[in-house]
C-alpha cells in the first residue's frame, strides 16, 4: 500500500503570543510544514523556544495591524479569556467561510466567546495541559506535564486541528469524553491558579498541608457541579486531581500567578467564575469558590485600575 500523500500547507495566524500562545508558534515553526505568522502588538523578527534539552531561535513573521491581516485557513486564539473582545478586529478580518478557529483558552464556553466576531467558522474547543512561560516578547520556554500537551474532541475539527501538529514537538490527542476533559481541565486550574496567585508562590504551597486541604474543598464544590453539567467525574475526583498536581514540578508557576506578579487582569470569572455560575444554575452551594473569587477579582480590579 503507498503512503497517504502528503497534505498541503496551511496558512496559520495565531492571536496571542504569550505562554500559550508562543509555544503552540514555536512548535509549529520548528516543524516548518505551515504558512504561520504573528498578531502581536509590536514587531518581531524572531521567537526563542525553549524545550527539554533543546532551544532554538525561528524566524517569525507578524503583523501588528488588523488591516494587513487577511483570511487564513486557521486562526489559534491564545489570548485571555477576557482579552476576546478586543481581538475582534483580528478575528473579523482573519476569518473566512472555510477558516477553522481553534480556541486555545481556559474556563468554558469556547465557541460561545468567539462567535460574534468569527462570521460562522467553525471552532475547535482545545485544552491545554503545557506548562508555558514567557520569558521575553520573543522567548517562551515549554515544559511538557502529564501524558498529552492538547486535547480536543474527536470529530472532523478536532481530527483536523490535530493534524497541524503532526511533526512537531507538541502531542495532540483527540478524544470522545471532551467534557469530562474540559471539567478535568478546570478542576486543575480552581485549585493551583489561585493558590499560586493569592499567596504569591509556585505550585510547592501546593504542598503545605493547609493549603491542601483548602483546595480539596474547592474542588469538591466544583466536581458536584461538574456532575452536573455531564462530566463523568469519580466520586474521588477531587483527590486524583490533587495527587496529579503534586506531580508537577514545585517550581513551575502558573498563569494567574504569572499575571499577579505582572498587575495583569486574571482569568478569574472563565475558571471560578464558570463554577459559581453552573453552581448556581443547578442549584449547588460553592461558597469556597465564591470566595476565592471576590478576592482574585479584588486583585484583578486593582490591576485594571492600574493600567
Amino acid at each position: 500500500m503507498s503512503p497517504p500523500a502528503a497534505q498541503p500547507p496551511s496558512t496559520i495566524a495565531v492571536i496571542g503570543l504569550g505562554s500559550i500562545g508562543g509555544i503552540a508558534a514555536g512548535c509549529l515553526l520548528t516543524a516548518g510544514l505551515h504558512d504561520l505568522f504573528a498578531c502581536v502588538r509590536r514587531p518581531l523578527q524572531s521567537l526563542t523556544l525553549d524545550r527539554p534539552g533543546s532551544s532554538a531561535t525561528l524566524p517569525l513573521r507578524a503583523l501588528t495591524s488588523p488591516d494587513a491581516a487577511q483570511p487564513v485557513d486557521w486562526v489559534l486564539v491564545c489570548t485571555k479569556t477576557h482579552e476576546t473582545e478586543a481581538i475582534g478586529p483580528w478575528l473579523q478580518r482573519l476569518c473566512g467561510p472555510a477558516t477553522r478557529v481553534a480556541v486555545l483558552q481556559n474556563g468554558l464556553g469556547h465557541a460561545e466567546r468567539v462567535a460574534p466576531f468569527i462570521g460562522g467558522a467553525a471552532v475547535v474547543p482545545a485544552i491545554v495541559y503545557y506548562n508555558g512561560e514567557r520569558l521575553a516578547p520573543d522567548h517562551v520556554r515549554l515544559t511538557p506535564v502529564g501524558e498529552r500537551d492538547v486535547a480536543v474532541s474527536d470529530d472532523a475539527t478536532g481530527r483536523a486541528f490535530a493534524a497541524l501538529f503532526d511533526g512537531t514537538p507538541l502531542r495532540v490527542a483527540t478524544s470522545a469524553e471532551f467534557t469530562t476533559l474540559l471539567w478535568r481541565k478546570l478542576l486543575i486550574n480552581a485549585a493551583a491558579n489561585p493558590m499560586t496567585a493569592l499567596t504569591r508562590q509556585r505550585q510547592a504551597v501546593l504542598r503545605r498541608p493547609d493549603i491542601h486541604a483548602l483546595c480539596l474543598t474547592v474542588l469538591g464544590e466544583a466536581v458536584a457541579v461538574g456532575r452536573a453539567e455531564g462530566a463523568a467525574l469519580a466520586e474521588d475526583e477531587a483527590e486524583r486531581i490533587m495527587a496529579a498536581l503534586l506531580t508537577y514540578a514545585p517550581g513551575l508557576g502558573t498563569s494567574m500567578y504569572f499575571d499577579t506578579l505582572a498587575g495583569r487582569p486574571l482569568e478569574a470569572d472563565a475558571i471560578l467564575g464558570a463554577i459559581v455560575a453552573a453552581g448556581e444554575r443547578h442549584g449547588i452551594p460553592t461558597p469556597c469558590n465564591q470566595t476565592l473569587l471576590t478576592l482574585l477579582r479584588a486583585i484583578s480590579d486593582a490591576a485594571k485600575t492600574a493600567g
